[in-house]
């Protein structure tokens, strides 16, 4: 057990309680809750730790159909931009993919993001785990790290080659929408999971913590991914700290230097402080093309071809290269 161990001490005649603890959770064998002498909880801020690992699948089920079906009605009854292409084709085959990336993650990867999170709190492993914060400070920190992380990510998505043979899945639909925010190829969902479970060993953040990170990310991802009009001054407001689907759109323009641009998914510092944030797109939002300009045809709609993409021959497209369609950064 990790220096975060529990100490137990009882009175005569009292019953034994507990002094100082955290709350950890083996996953793999059995769920141990502990409490501070408060009546607080350390690790997981008053969320019990066996209803998290015995409800956490339909926890995020919820929140995620939740998300996807409100974002799907606001999108169709406030539209910030026309459509390409027929919603019924691209939502069939956006939808099927999320349902074998799940099936894929579930044959291929032996342990997530959160039971990870466990076996390091049991072990004492990660940044978290040799400091001690308050609880609310701890989460706050880790969901904030592991934020600035996925935009790490993305990035190398766009950078390294390989990693964009995989990514070019998700840029090449030609409208975006909520469906568009769980639209990625198997692969890059299972590497995905395996550098998440790398950065989760790292830091060793609380159980909680990853559960909250992944739920926001989850309901971030559909919201900006959204065709959803905004008010301006709303927008102008929520993109201070969150990415809004009007910056992220920007990130799935055509253009090369507006593609290369707004990797953020829930926090919109990353791209301020190192400067990736384009603020606009280049021919505006409603004139701006969606997609990759060597697919601007029907096929991204179609699921086998949106799985076999990665492995077709093709020339890597360098988004490290200025052209003159960047649009406007202030």
């Amino acid at each position: 057990m990790s220096n975060r161990a529990v100490a137990l001490s009882s009175g005569s005649g009292q019953t034994p309680r507990i002094e100082l603890g955290v709350v950890l959770c083996d996953f793999l064998t059995t769920h141990r809750v502990f409490l501070l002498s408060n009546g607080s909880f350390r690790r997981v801020n008053a969320v019990s730790m066996d209803f998290l690992a015995e409800h956490e699948n339909i926890i995020r089920l919820t929140f995620f159909a939740g998300v996807l079906l409100l974002m799907a009605l606001l999108e169709t009854l406030f539209p910030r931009r026309g459509r390409t292409q027929r919603r019924r084709s691209r939502w069939s085959t956006n939808l099927a993919l999320i349902v074998i990336d799940t099936m894929a993650l579930r044959l291929l990867v032996p342990i997530v993001a959160m039971g990870m999170a466990a076996i390091a709190a049991e072990k004492g492993w990660g940044l978290f785990n040799l400091v001690s914060l308050p609880s609310w400070v701890e989460i706050a920190f880790a969901v904030i790290a592991l934020d600035f992380l996925i935009y790490v990510q993305h990035v190398a998505s766009h950078k390294i080659p390989l990693l964009w043979r995989l990514h070019q899945v998700h840029h090449a639909d030609r409208d975006i929408d909520v469906t568009t925010g769980v639209r990625f190829h198997p692969v890059e969902i299972v590497l995905s999971m395996f550098y998440k479970v790398v950065c989760v060993l790292l830091l060793g953040p609380a159980v909680a913590a990853v559960f909250l990170f992944e739920v926001l990310l989850n309901a971030c991802a559909l919201f900006n991914h959204s065709n959803v009009r905004l008010p301006l001054r709303l927008d102008h407001l929520l993109r201070s700290f969150l990415v809004t689907p009007d910056m992220h759109r920007v990130h799935h323009s055509a253009v090369p230097t507006e593609t290369n641009s707004n990797y953020g998914f829930s926090l919109s510092i990353w791209d301020r402080l190192f400067k990736t944030y384009v603020a606009q797109p280049r021919h505006g939002h409603d004139d701006m093309t969606i997609g990759l300009t060597e697919y601007q045809n029907p096929r991204p709609s179609q699921l086998v071809w949106s799985l076999v993409l990665p492995f077709r021959t093709q020339s890597h497209r360098s988004y490290s290269k200025h052209d003159n369609g960047e649009g406007h950064r202030s």
